[in-house]
């Protein structure tokens, strides 16, 4: 199959001929059909998150069981699916304990005597996130995928793979906003647009967008924003105190920079939460006003919007298919395997809010 391999830190990945095992056990192979090219992967890619080469990014996908192995029992060849990198087994703490998106159990993955799923050139390749996604198969347990109706556009039911259920569930999962609440979401790519999306979908009073492009913000607007603010021109922290009369109830850092993830404790009103969505780079250290505290002001972070995506997703695809979570609006740019790099630079640029991958 053709792949896009990432070959380390500071280098364009290449596609290239690899080498993929035939399904064992509980795993399944699923032809893909789109890939959302997501800013978790850049962090690799730019080095800011280390990982072994070589190896396979991308983890936003949905496509088509094409074979499973010999103990598969809930998808069958032709089903459409989305894959979803909180695969879980269902028997350690965090799943029995209804945590299932923090489970790290081995038992998700190939023992060491077992050969391994993807090789190029003879060299074993690593699967990001389980999935492997910018290729044109992926390997993957039974319990990285999920089931959907198969008239729902796979193009769009990507983006859910990923950006769409870390976005919207870190507002109605992690954070558990209210209805009438007042929400600001920092930064307005794919997962802040989604995180705007879930504020409305969960009935915000008032969704205040942030960000330094102009037509990002003009993007937060089209999905939900009740207003936005340039943090280019103006400090946005006062600019969100002076909207919302104080401070917001809850505040969403969608980005992954030390000083946005400050900015969104800074903005809260008394007895606000701050939930920090993007990946700050390793080593790098978030500093807090201590006497907020006693305001009973609180940050929390969200790994993949705490979900329970055999659950989760199926809602989104609902809410997808009413007409309440726009998906389509979301992509901003699409393409082919042979476009991953460039896709890249078109979001360092601020170009896009999500490019997709499409395969045949």
């Amino acid at each position: 199959m053709k792949a896009a391999v990432f070959h380390g830190a500071h280098q364009p990945l290449t596609i290239e001929d690899v080498e993929i095992d035939r399904p064992r056990g509980r795993e399944v192979i699923v032809r893909t059909v789109a890939s959302g090219v997501c800013h978790s992967d850049l962090h690799f890619v730019d080095g800011l998150y280390p990982l072994q080469a070589p190896a396979i990014l991308g983890h936003e996908a949905a496509g088509i069981v094409e074979e499973v192995g010999d103990q598969v029992t809930y998808v069958k060849p032709g089903d459409h699916v989305i894959c979803c990198l909180s695969v879980f087994c269902g028997h350690c703490e965090m799943c029995v304990s209804g945590r299932p998106n923090l489970c790290r159990a081995p038992s998700r993955q190939r023992s060491a005597d077992m050969p391994p799923k993807l090789t190029w050139r003879g060299t074993p390749v690593v699967q990001f996130a389980n999935l492997g996604a910018y290729a044109e198969k992926m390997l993957v347990h039974e319990n990285a995928v999920v089931k959907i109706r198969e008239d729902m556009p796979l193009a769009a039911a990507a983006l859910i793979g990923c950006g769409v259920t870390t976005g919207v569930g870190a507002v109605l999962n992690t954070a558990k906003m209210e209805p009438g609440a007042s929400v600001a979401v920092f930064g307005c790519g794919g997962v802040g647009l989604a995180a705007i999306q879930g504020a409305r979908i969960g009935g915000a009073r008032m969704i205040i967008a942030v960000d330094t492009v102009e037509s990002k913000l003009a993007k937060a607007k089209e999905l939900g924003a009740t207003h936005v603010v340039d943090a280019s021109s103006r400090d946005p922290v006062e600019a969100i105190r002076e909207i919302s009369g104080g401070g917001v109830e809850y505040s969403f850092e969608a980005i992954g920079l030390k000083r946005a993830a400050e900015q969104a404790f800074e903005c809260l009103a008394i007895g606000g939460t701050a939930t920090i969505i993007g990946m700050i780079p390793v080593g790098q250290k978030v500093e807090l006003d201590g006497p907020s505290f006693l305001q009973e002001k609180k940050i929390q972070g969200s790994a993949m919007g705490s979900n329970r995506f055999l659950r989760d997703m199926p809602r989104y695809v609902e809410f997808y298919m009413q007409g309440r979570l726009k998906l389509d609006e979301m992509i901003t740019r699409t393409g082919r395997l042979e476009d991953v790099n460039d896709a890249f630079r078109a979001m360092k640029a601020g170009e896009v809010a999500r490019t997709v991958l499409l395969f045949d």
